[in-house]
């Protein structure tokens, strides 16, 4: 295994200091303690006193001894001689050539129990630890050997030479990784060998090997191709691979099965056996989960098609109806007419009505009315039926291949598949069936249609798989969400912490009394200012009193932001985009997230253009032939091509976005902007005009196409923190909380703002319980709902408003499963998505629902109140959205080509592209910035008016001066390589 895993610069910093220190650490480390300063006093010169103290904290911040003892941080030194009564710390200079450092130095090693690697023990209790954390997770070996510095630092072990610690890390790793290849393959049968052999193999007659079909996934939506694609299910089954006993951690798992989902067949077989067949095995067992969950998401698609084409036709056939139910409505509309005249004794109706209309008339026209109304809750079954054919092609095949699993509140369902399944004598249950489809399961004599049944039973597994009450194992994303889910003597440890960590109390009189206070105190404190709120007025519709909210009028530009912009836009240097992320790749090192697939240290000349190259080909939409150049190594297409397929994928873009938004934060001017504790979400549609499973219709955004929605997450210092890639659009306020939950960045925005769209009660409710403000836009507070929990209670004006009542005995039985949920969601042991749609869709919301419900509405109205009440509030509600909107149309412009539309066929392809978009613009604005800081400080200089409230209306989306189109040039100024920032334009410049 190669050992050479360290960069060059990585090999210059161990064991040397950074750069920059914090005030923490400078704090920590370098400070000298009584014992410290007594010892280093009984030293006779100045000179040895300081150099002791320099090389005892030295060794304690970097574990090591450095060859000058004086290459220290510029404030330490004073520092230290402050400590230690030292006049004049340029004495120190003598002590680097002296004898007496050696002294020292051995001094310390012995009075301070420092020692060495190779010293009985250490290696092998750096090593178990090591391989916990190779066994458990997936880290690169640079970070492994970052982990283990720090491990010798801590348990105070000198550093050993950088070659020997690498060596140590990179045959840890090797170790761990062979005995995850071993495990893996400990059951598997020379049998079932020679089936993973024959994956690689070409088929006859096909230039495909096995592996290369079992890859290709569903993109039609029809019956025949979920039959497909459940076939490929069973395939997958028939290979009989089953994992060993001993747990396997997932993320290993994971890595080895992305490796063969994405390699040629040619390089997996070229792998030594024992590693070839584990990588294999692994793809199996993955691929048995996302092949079922491909078959369901045909399947999702295929009923939403029929049900609301049976429901267009319907509405088609009645329009055509219209005129002869609009006759037999006259006609028994004059019979109910003679029927409802008071001078008609009884006896003479009968007679009027036949003589005025006449018998047949009259029964034709019931006739026609009775078959041409439907009932409000009609499942258009007239139309169903036509399909019949269609779900008699695949319905066998899928309740042979799929094993569905429900929770209680869907017990009755899978008894009903379980009935279609197997077709026994007797008749099927019925408990399944509501009143929209009774009078059509149960004819007019009793018996049952069976052909309706079995529609009652897929229209009610759709809306069953889509909130998870039904469930298949194993599963991605139709898995129950509630499995993971802390219980029994794990809940019981963790309640505690859980609840110190989010401020909450195991007792819920107490949490909800304090909401009850909250409450009350806000409707009062807003009562009394509202005569002095001229931005709220009542008026009186209809008889009702109805809350009006003026809307916010537009801020006006002063005109030393007017000039300030100006001045800004006019001396931000032109540039290209290659060269942009060129740039930032030198300051950031963001490449360095980029790892190969294999997780080995498959690194090449150049990396980093061909990285940029990547990332460029995907944002913008163009495929790699713009980017290509055959006569330059780093951009030949085949270099590309593997880049592509071993570099960029999920984990690597989260990582190099978490190192830009570190990177922004850093800067003055982005801490001007915000603290990064706000944040707010929005959506992005694309359309997808290739035939994909993952993308749906929406008319209003996608035309008669489909597309999808990228709901993203952007920071109030203007850089995107996390990204969820949705069929169709899906309701925001459903992957609202995965969204932030999921982000992996150093920011923790605590208050999150959204448009009206994305909140609901359940909403208010979860993100109140994790510690989050949720602040939407409410776009017409008048007609929403206001609450209160004292009835009697006087609110003034606001009486009006808080006409319903929160019912706090919904939260209390519920209380410690409330905090079970919050505290799995907390620690990432439930999936927030799934998790919302257990308690979101559905006219019937489980009490779990209902009591998370409830507390969101304590939390909503107090939204709601001081969002009436403050401009201010309502004004920093709206920048933020903005901000969102500023960054949706700097994407449109990037992701320019083939006319801005998504052609990625799957669900991760599309995910990795959005990721990479949203990448680049995170490097567009870091770049911005920081050139926008450096003209900030220019104009200062000049004595030019700057403001620092004309300074947080600055936006880094501005692309003027950065060419998008046409010239694709990877080479950067010597200057700028070596981290120097491009010369400003002048003002006068063209």
């Amino acid at each position: 295994m190669p050992v050479s895993f360290l960069t060059p610069i990585q090999r210059e910093r161990y064991g040397q200091y950074p750069g920059a220190m914090s005030a923490d650490e400078i704090a920590r480390y370098f400070h000298l303690d009584d014992e410290d300063r007594e010892w280093i006093a009984r030293k006779r010169r100045d000179s040895s006193r300081l150099g002791y103290a320099l090389q005892l904290t030295t060794v304690r911040f970097l574990g090591t001894f450095l060859e000058d003892p004086t290459s220290v941080p510029q404030s330490v030194i004073p520092l230290l001689a402050s400590q230690i009564d030292v006049v004049d710390p340029g004495c120190v200079s003598a002590y680097k050539e002296s004898e007496q450092r050696w002294r020292h130095t051995a001094e310390i090693r012995v009075r301070y129990h420092y020692r060495e690697l190779i010293e009985r023990g250490v290696r092998f209790r750096l090593g178990r630890w090591l391989c916990a954390l190779c066994w458990t997770g997936t880290d690169r070996p640079s970070v492994l050997f970052e982990h283990a510095g720090n491990w010798l630092i801590s348990h105070k072990v000198l550093l050993p030479g950088v070659t020997v610690l690498e060596r140590f890390v990179a045959e840890i790793r090797s170790r761990m990784e062979n005995r995850l290849w071993r495990l893996l393959v400990r059951d598997v049968t020379i049998e079932q060998q020679t089936r993973l052999d024959q994956l690689l193999t070409v088929a006859d007659g096909s230039r495909q090997s096995w592996l290369d079909k079992l890859r290709k996934r569903p993109v039609r939506i029809s019956g025949p191709a979920l039959v497909q694609a459940l076939r490929r299910v069973e395939t997958v089954r028939a290979l009989g691979i089953t994992l060993p006993a001993v747990q396997v951690p997932p993320s290993r798992l994971a890595s080895l099965a992305r490796f063969a989902g994405t390699a040629k067949a040619s390089a997996i077989s070229r792998l030594p056996p024992v590693r070839r067949f584990a990588t294999l095995a692994a793809f199996v067992h993955s691929l048995e989960a996302s092949a079922q969950d491909d078959a369901l998401d045909v399947l999702d698609m295929l009923l939403r098609e029929l049900f609301s084409k049976a429901e267009q036709a319907d509405r088609n056939a009645r329009l055509r109806s219209l005129k002869d139910l609009d006759k037999a409505a006259i006609t028994l509309a004059d019979a109910c007419r003679i029927l409802l005249d008071p001078e008609l004794s009884e006896g003479e109706l009968r007679t009027r009505i036949y003589a005025t209309i006449g018998q047949d008339t009259l029964e034709q026209a019931l006739a026609n009315v009775t078959g041409l109304v439907r009932p409000p809750d009609d499942v258009f079954y007239q139309e169903l039926q036509r399909k019949q054919e269609t779900v008699k092609r695949f319905l066998p095949t899928l309740l042979r291949v799929v094993k569905f699993e429900a929770n209680p509140a869907a017990g009755s369902l899978v008894q009903a598949l379980d009935w279609l399944r197997h077709r026994p004598d007797y008749d099927p249950p019925t408990t399944v069936v509501d009143k929209a489809w009774q009078r059509h399961v149960v004819k007019n004599d009793g018996k049952l249609d069976h052909a309706a049944f079995a529609f009652c039973a897929l229209d009610k597994l759709q809306t069953a798989l889509r909130r998870r009450d039904v469930f298949v194992t194993p599963s991605w994303r139709y898995a129950d969400p509630r499995a993971g889910l802390l219980s029994g003597p794990e809940w019981g440890a963790s309640r505690p912490i859980i609840c110190r960590s989010l401020d909450l109390s195991v007792d819920p009189e107490s949490m909800l009394a304090a909401l009850a206070q909250e409450l009350d105190q806000t409707y009062r404190a807003v009562a009394a200012r509202l005569p002095d709120n001229p931005a709220v007025r009542f008026e009186t519709v209809a008889g009702k009193s109805e809350l009006v909210l003026t809307p916010l009028d537009k801020l006006d530009e002063p005109p030393s932001l007017v000039a300030l912009r100006a001045e800004v836009k006019s001396r931000m240097p032109r540039v290209d985009l290659p060269e942009i992320l060129l740039e930032i790749a030198a300051r950031t090192g963001f490449a360095e997230a980029f790892t190969h697939l294999t997780e080995r240290t498959a690194r090449a000349s150049d990396l980093t253009t061909s990285l940029c190259a990547v990332l460029l080909a995907e944002a913008c939409n163009t495929g790699p032939e713009p980017f290509v150049r055959q006569d330059a190594p780093s951009l030949r297409r085949d270099r590309l091509m593997w880049v592509d397929q071993n570099y960029v994928r999920d984990e690597t873009l989260i990582a190099a976005n978490a190192t830009l938004v570190s990177a922004q934060n850093r800067i003055a001017l982005a801490r001007e902007w915000g603290g990064g504790d706000v944040a707010s979400a929005d959506g992005m549609r694309f359309v997808v005009p290739v035939r994909t499973v993952h993308a749906a219709p929406n008319p209003k955004y996608f035309n008669r196409g489909r597309g999808v929605t990228w709901y993203n997450l952007i920071s109030d210092q203007r850089t995107g923190l996390n990204g969820i890639t949705v069929p169709g659009t899906l309701r925001d306020s459903l992957i609202l909380l995965a969204v932030v939950l999921e982000q992996q960045t150093e920011l923790q925005p605590t208050r999150i703002m959204t448009d009206t769209g994305a909140y609901s009660d359940v909403v208010f409710g979860l993100f109140r319980l994790l510690g989050y403000r949720f602040s939407p836009r409410i776009a017409d507070v008048g007609d929403a709902r206001f609450w209160r929990i004292d009835s009697s209670a006087d609110y003034g004006d606001l009486d009006d408003l808080a006409r319903h009542c929160i019912k706090l005995n919904r939260v209390t039985p519920h209380w410690d499963d409330v905090l079970r949920l919050i505290g799995s969601l907390k620690l990432g042991r439930v999936p927030a998505a799934g998790i919302m749609r257990t308690l979101q869709v559905g006219k019937q919301a489980t009490p779990l629902a209902q009591a998370i419900a409830e507390i969101g509405r304590i939390d909503k109205t107090i939204h709601m109140l001081t969002y009436l009440d403050d401009e201010t509030r309502r004004r920093s509600t709206l920048l933020q959205l903005n901000l969102g909107e500023g960054r949706h149309s700097l994407a449109r412009d990037v992701f320019h080509g083939k006319r801005g539309e998504l052609h990625q066929r799957y669900r991760e392809g599309q995910e990795d592209q959005l990721s990479a978009l949203g990448l680049v613009l995170n490097m567009i604005v870091l770049w911005n910035t920081i050139y926008m800081d450096a003209i900030l400080t220019q104009l200062r200089s000049e004595g030019f008016l700057v403001k620092d409230e004309d300074v947080a209306r600055l936006s880094p989306f501005g692309h003027d001066h950065i060419n998008l189109l046409g010239r694709y040039s990877f080479a950067v100024p010597d200057a700028v390589a070596r981290g120097e920032l491009r010369p400003l334009r002048r003002p006068n410049d063209a």
